[in-house]
This record gives structure tokens, C-alpha cells and sequence, in this order.
């Protein structure tokens, strides 16, 4: 769903902003108002190309902003965690996609305020919005949204989730089996030189943390005189001389006790005293024995440098620690194990694959079935409803066309997917005695946005959230028919957002949110606005769509109608 949308500086824009509802959001104006200029910018928010020569004259920068809502599925999270685009972790996220133009040739895109690619935009964009309109229908003329289409109408939900389930464990297991496969040079190579790692790292016998303990001994034996020295001074300062700590401390102690024979506020520091005696006399001890056990030993010294040599080479080799060249041998000696038993696991393997293979095959003779049953009924209707769009000579099929024996019987996984092994594709013909032929190739203009428009009703909600755009859907066509595609796009904003650019006012009366469009000279400076039109405004702006410049009371009372329903 597209919630706001930002224009500064495009054509002939100063700057407008947009927030759109839920359900119908129509857009009129007069012609030359500038309508296309907000679809050609929503445009270029889902990876369209635009140009410099956008900006508006006298200006430097310009941008284009929208912020989305769309549902989170696992594609695109996919897409964006590849890109390092953050989301957040609901099923309906929040998309801010930003583009700047600068007249120096800077254009830049950002999406969640990630620097990103009219690539990865491109990739992201069919989430966001699918505009049709005047030469944009790509999404029609693709067959993926053929099968999407006849799936929503065949209601298949559980017969797709058994068939991807089954598919992605055929692809494990088809991935696995490959493996084994290499060549047998490539399987020898491979196994000589997970032998010699094994053996390396297993030899070295490495301990976590070994590194450590080490460096901190060799600082010792490195510091054997000045530690010697340090220790025996501390161990007479605190308990040998004549007036040590431990001495002078005792002496105080007993004349404290004496004093708490005179008053009590000096018994409270008896026991702190004591405990005091107590810690500076183990630490006389410790010190005194930590000096008499230091030792240099030059073979100890030589031992620990080389063993360091020796963790500092394997580390270096194997990932920069102990603790990853301990998981680079765990690995190794996995791999190891699975080479030197492959014959065995290819046999388990090419068993699984077979039994896999037909969970499959069951899986998708399933779904194909409820694909032609549906195919005929979605056809029909389809046919039906394009009568009321001034298509009634229409001929549509939904061919759906499965794999031959030779093909499915084959080890080759070749056209099979997760959503099946059918070939889907949408058959048209607007014209009476041509055979219907491949959509992408037959339909054009108003035809292909009125054809969408039915096919999206007839096949029902998809449970998206993308936004869905008509630019002058109702191009060329009448009253009447004007009022049907009224009631279709009606129809669709029920389940989700629709945008619709109209000339028609029985398009516009069917509006949740209307919006206006007008073209303002000020100072010879031309400048597009848009507004959202209150309740009494709908009806003058219907009214002008109804008897154009002048408008009469008639106009307004059939515009009050035609709102009223």
C-alpha cells in the first residue's frame, strides 16, 4: 500500500504531497493537469528510468519519496537482507524509497535510508506498486502472474504449499547427490587435501585458549629476575624486616584493643584489624613463595616460542584463531567422512531422489488437476466480465499445459518448480474470427489495462499489499462502460489499495479518496497542485466532468447522484 507520496521539483511540480487510504483513490483533473506526471513518479519509485532533464527550470535538485506498507514475505526479505536494507521484523513493514536528481548528474536512490542500486530497486519495485496504463503492462504480459492469477481463482493455497514443500526437498536431495557427483580426479584431489589438514591441525593437538596461557608464561620467564626481586622486597616490606607492615600493624592492633577497654566506639574496629593481620600475612606468604618457585629456564622459553610459532602459522591458515581452526578440522573431518563414504550415501541418495521424485510428481498431478478444472471456469468468467468493459467480442483462454511422459519420466528436474510443473499462459483475441494468441502479443492500450482490471477482479483477492495503479483505464470508452469499470475498480479496492487516474465521472464517483489535479500560472511561472477534495468539492469537481467549464445545478444534482450510488 502506498501511503505518502512526495514530489519536489519534477516538471513543472514546485513541491506536492500525497497520503492515499485504503480502498479507491482516484485522481482528476483537466486535460494537461499533470496526472501523468504523479504516475510517471511512482514510476520511477519501482526502478523506472529517469532523467536530469526532470528537474524543474531555475531549479539545482529535485526529489521523489513514497513510503510503503507491504506485506513481508520471504522473497523479499531475501532481496533486501542481501542488499543490507533493514527491515522491520512484522508481516506488514515499511518501505521509504527515495530518489534525489541533481542537474550535475548525481542521482542517487535510497530505500530505508540504505544507499542502493536502480538494480536492486528494480528488484523491490514489483512489491511496492503495478502501474498499468498507456504502454506500461509488464506485469500483465508476464506468465508468472498468469499462474498467480488462476491460482488466487482456483483457491489452491494448500495444493501449492504440498508441491513447494516436496520440490524443495527434491532440490536438496537432487543438490546432494550432484555433489557426490564430482569428477573422480576432482573427488582425489579433494580428499588428499582434507587428509593433510586433518592430520595437520589433529597433530598440532591444539587447546582453546593455549595461545593465551602461553604468552602470559613467557612474560613471565622473560621477567624472572625483575619478578624475583619485586617479590622478595614485598615479602620483607610486609613480614620480615624489623618494622614491617605485619609488625607495626600488631602493635597498633593491641593499642586499639586497649583503647576499646576505655571506650566502645573502638571495639568495632577489632575485627577489621584482625582480618587485616590476617590478608597481609597471606600475602607476605604468597609473595615470599611466588619468588622462591621463579626459575629461568631457556629450553621452557624456546619450547613455548615455537609452540606459538606453530598456533600462529595454523591460525593464520585456517581463519585467524584457535577456536576456527578447531571448527575448520570438525568440518574437514565431516567432508572427509562423507568422500570416503560416498558410494554408499549415492546409492542412499539416488533412493531418496526417487521416492522424492514421486512425492513430487503426486504433489503436482494434484495441483494441475485443479489448475484445469479452474482454467475453464476462470476463463468464461473472465469472457463474461469483459462485456461490460466494451470488449464483448473478446475471445480469453487459460491454457495450462503439463509436461509430457517422456519429460516427467526423465532425471532431469527441467520445468519443474516449486509452483509446479504447469506451463500457464493467457490466451487473447479482441477481435471476432482471430484465434485467440499469446497475450503479450495481442493486447494494447486501453485494452490490456481494461483486460487486467477484469482479470484481477475475476480472479479475486491475492493477499498482497502492493498498491495497484490505473493510468486512464477508461480511455476511449462511453458512458456505460465507463460505469462498469467504475464498479470493477470498486470491486478491487475492496481487498486492496487502487489508484486511478480518470477522465470519467462515473470512475471518479466511486472514489474513497479523490484527489484533484490543477495547473496554476503565477509570475509566467506554471505550477501543479494537488488537493484532496472535501464532500461539497467531489460534487463540483464531478460536476465539471459532467458539463465541463460551465457547470449547472443539473450537473451537480446528477453529481450528488452518482455519488449517492
Amino acid at each position: 500500500m502506498l501511503e505518502f507520496l512526495k514530489v519536489k521539483n519534477i516538471a513543472l511540480i514546485d513541491e506536492i504531497e500525497i497520503e492515499f487510504g485504503d480502498g479507491l483513490n482516484l485522481l482528476t483533473g483537466e486535460t494537461g493537469s499533470g496526472k501523468s506526471i504523479i504516475v510517471d513518479s511512482l514510476g520511477t519509485l519501482t526502478g523506472g528510468r529517469v532523467s536530469s532533464d526532470l528537474i524543474k527550470a531555475g531549479r539545482e535538485e529535485a526529489q521523489i519519496e513514497g513510503l510503503f506498507a507491504v506485506r513481508a514475505n520471504a522473497r523479499l526479505r531475501e532481496i533486501t537482507d542481501s542488499f543490507g536494507i533493514e527491515l522491520d521484523g512484522g508481516d506488514i513493514v515499511e518501505l521509504i524509497v527515495r530518489r534525489e536528481l541533481s542537474l550535475s548528474g548525481k542521482n542517487r536512490i535510497f530505500i530505508n535510508g540504505q544507499l542502493a542500486t536502480q538494480a536492486v530497486l528494480k528488484l523491490i519495485g514489483p512489491f511496492l506498486v503495478a502501474i498499468h496504463g498507456q504502454g506500461e503492462h509488464t506485469t500483465l504480459f508476464e506468465t508468472a502472474s498468469h499462474r498467480e492469477m488462476l491460482d488466487n481463482f482456483a483457491g489452491v493455497e494448500k495444493e501449492l504449499r504440498a508441491t513447494a514443500e516436496a520440490y524443495w526437498r527434491l532440490d536438496e536431495t537432487r543438490k546432494e547427490l550432484a555433489s557426490l557427483r564430482t569428477s573422480d580426479a576432482e573427488k582425489l584431489q579433494l580428499l588428499d587435501l582434507l587428509r593433510f589438514q586433518t592430520q595437520e591441525i589433529g597433530h598440532a593437538a591444539l587447546r582453546s585458549g593455549e595461545d593465551a596461557e602461553l604468552t602470559e608464561e613467557k612474560r613471565l620467564l622473560n621477567n624472572v629476575e625483575k619478578l624475583s626481586a619485586l617479590s622478595g622486597e614485598a615479602y620483607s616490606l610486609l613480614y620480615e624486616e624489623e618494622s614491617s607492615t605485619i609488625a607495626t600493624l600488631e602493635k597498633a592492633s593491641k593499642k586499639i584493643e586497649e583503647l576499646a577497654g576505655f571506650d566502645p566506639r573502638f571495639v568495632d574496629y577489632i575485627e577489621s584489624l584482625r582480618s587485616a593481620l590476617a590478608v597481609i600475612e597471606d600475602l607476605a606468604i604468597f609473595a615470599r613463595d611466588f619468588g622462591t618457585h621463579l626459575e629461568f629456564s631457556p629450553d621452557r622459553l624456546e619450547e613455548i616460542e615455537n609452540r606459538l610459532a606453530e598456533i600462529s602459522r595454523l591460525t593464520r591458515k585456517y581463519g585467524g584463531s584457535i577456536e576456527s581452526v578447531l571448527e575448520h578440522l570438525q568440518d574437514s573431518q565431516q567432508r572427509l567422512e562423507k568422500i570416503e563414504t560416498s558410494e554408499l550415501r549415492e546409492k542412499e541418495l539416488l533412493a531418496e531422489m526417487s521416492v522424492r521424485r514421486s512425492d513430487y510428481l503426486a504433489a503436482s498431478a494434484k495441483l494441475h488437476n485443479k489448475r484445469v478444472a479452474a482454467a475453464a471456469k476462470y476463463g468464461k468468467a473472465v469472457e463474461e466480465n469483459l462485456k461490460a468493459v466494451a470488449l464483448e467480442k473478446a475471445r480469453f483462454e487459460v491454457r495450462v499445459e503439463a509436461p509430457d511422459t517422456a519429460a516427467i519420466e526423465a532425471e532431469s528436474l527441467a520445468g519443474f518448480s516449486a509452483n509446479g510443473f504447469d506451463k500457464i499462459e493467457f490466451y487473447f483475441s479482441a477481435n471476432p474470427g482471430e484465434a485467440p494468441k499469446p497475450l503479450a502479443r495481442v493486447a494494447s492500450g486501453g485494452e490490456a489495462s481494461r483486460l487486467m482490471l477484469i482479470l484481477k477482479t475475476t480472479a479475486g483477492r491475492d493477499g498482497s499489499e502492493t498498491a495497484t495503479v490505473f493510468d486512464e483505464i477508461d480511455a476511449g470508452i462511453g458512458g456505460g462502460v465507463a460505469e462498469a469499470v467504475g464498479a470493477k475498480l470498486k470491486a478491487l479496492s475492496a481487498g486492496q489499495q487502487v489508484l486511478c487516474v480518470t477522465h470519467q465521472p462515473q470512475v471518479a464517483s466511486k472514489a474513497d479518496k479523490h484527489f484533484v489535479i490543477e495547473k496554476t500560472m503565477k509570475k509566467d511561472r506554471t505550477n501543479i497542485t494537488v488537493r484532496e477534495l472535501g464532500a461539497d468539492e467531489r460534487v463540483e469537481e464531478i460536476a465539471r466532468m459532467l458539463a465541463g467549464k460551465k457547470i449547472t445545478n443539473a450537473a451537480r444534482e446528477n453529481a450528488r447522484e452518482m455519488i449517492a450510488g
